[in-house]
């Protein structure tokens, strides 16, 4: 599991509504989808002179000044550092081996896999913040995908967006309603997406999470996955 091959997953299943390589760089056009698929990344070794070019493509874009540091980039990210850019959002990569989580089933009504999503789970995820820029990347992301609407106390409690590309399921916009937190819903979400990941073709089970979400990393560790990649932002 190289980091190319992560990246490239993360591309796949969470994509921007454009790309365009310019010089050194890829440029992402976001249209409201999140960090991830706005921050221009560098794709060979780049020079001082070389960052103000993706500045004014992020501008031209009216998006801000937003670069991703992968795994191996610590010069860049010591080059942006002088420049005045700031750390922001680290993120962890986690992973698992799908049979993992297949090895007990879901409990009954407790979890659904449906596409495209119903009006309860973008009511859900409205509430957490992931509004219509996000649910466009899930239209826009590669097959195949699902998401999972997650029940307990016979009420719709949480959901969440899954898609596999390259043999690896990636889950992401994982959302549990405040009131029906530490009851198990999350927990029974990453179940059923590792469920039907594996009758998909896929044999990982892959998710990003920032590191200050405490709750969550506590999550995926005890689920059994293990950090495989990280990667952070920073911005002018």
């Amino acid at each position: 599991m190289t980091p190319d091959r992560l990246y490239a997953v993360v591309e796949a299943t969470w994509p921007s509504a454009a790309t365009r390589r310019i010089g050194s760089w890829t440029i992402r056009e976001g249209q409201g989808g999140g960090k991830r698929v706005c921050a221009a990344t560098a794709e060979v070794v780049v020079f001082d002179n070389d960052i103000a070019e993706a500045e004014a493509a992020m501008e031209a874009l009216s998006q801000p000044k937003l670069f991703m540091i992968r795994d191996g980039e610590a010069a860049f990210d010591v080059q942006l550092a002088a420049l005045g850019y700031n750390v922001i959002d680290p993120v962890a990569i986690y992973a698992v081996d799908a049979g993992v989580l297949t090895t007990e089933p879901v409990p009954p009504v407790s979890a659904f896999e449906i596409w495209p999503p119903m009006a309860i789970q973008r009511d859900i995820w409205a509430e957490g913040g992931i509004g219509t820029g996000r649910l466009a990347v899930m239209d826009r992301a590669c097959e195949p995908k699902t998401s999972i609407l997650a029940r307990t106390d016979d009420q719709p409690a949480g959901t969440a967006f899954v898609a596999i590309h390259d043999g690896m399921a990636m889950i992401h916009a994982i959302e549990v309603a405040p009131k029906l937190r530490r009851q198990g819903v999350g927990a029974n979400i990453m179940r059923a997406a590792a469920h039907w990941a594996a009758r998909n073709g896929a044999d990982k089970l892959t998710l990003l999470v920032t590191s200050a979400n405490r709750a969550a990393n506590a999550l995926y560790t005890c689920l059994g996955m293990k950090v495989v990649g990280h990667y952070h932002y920073r911005i002018k």
